[in-house]
């Protein structure tokens, strides 16, 4: 197996246990045994578990982030970027539900936390798509004005709530559906 086989197979290792039983109950040696590597191989990728966990965050945005902004147009009015990206999002999660299972437990985890709050608060480089939209519908008065944080709680909230009742299988979404909840979110959040 190549170097970057065994850090792609630890990676999926970790994605799936994570997913499926937290991070408290996915040890080093679990992550291992599903990789089909040994323990120690897993150190030679990450120097502890903490930095595996940020690192499977990492990569996760790196196909995110495309994905969503596949086709976006920051010259199209704010509404249209919003639904946008609302409806890219809520596909991307869709098509990979272990994606989204791990980043619902890493935001409600002291590493997600610790980001989040790094990323809202902090320096203007660290800032994403989804904070210069929201800048800008703000400053346009085209979006309520609240702080951030509750922006991006109001606007995509519940789109983790319907995500994951689509994975429980509660809800069938179909892309009616789901330009229905976006704007919905919309409204949520417009002036």
């Amino acid at each position: 197996m190549l170097k970057t086989e065994k850090r792609d197979e630890i990676i999926r290792a970790a994605l799936e246990i994570i997913a499926e039983h937290g991070f408290h109950g996915a040890p080093i040696a679990m992550i291992a045994s599903r990789a089909g590597v040994g323990a120690g191989t897993i150190y030679r990728y990450f120097a502890n578990k903490d930095i595996l966990i940020s690192v499977l965050y990492e990569d996760i945005e790196d196909r995110l982030f495309p994905y969503i902004l596949q086709g976006y147009d920051s010259e199209r009015p704010v509404r249209e970027r919003f639904l946008h990206l609302g409806k890219a999002l809520l596909q991307y999660f869709i098509e990979n539900p272990l994606d989204f299972r791990y980043v619902e437990q890493f935001h409600g985890s002291p590493y997600g936390a610790a980001l989040r709050r790094d990323r809202i608060l902090g320096a203007r480089e660290n800032r994403d798509v989804f904070h210069e939209f929201f800048e800008e519908g703000i400053s346009q008065q085209m979006i309520k004005d609240f702080p951030l944080t509750v922006i991006f709680d109001l606007a995509f909230g519940p789109v983790l709530y319907v995500v994951r009742d689509h994975i429980l299988d509660v809800v069938k979404l179909d892309n009616v559906l789901i330009t229905k909840i976006i704007e919905a979110c919309w409204d949520g959040i417009r002036r």
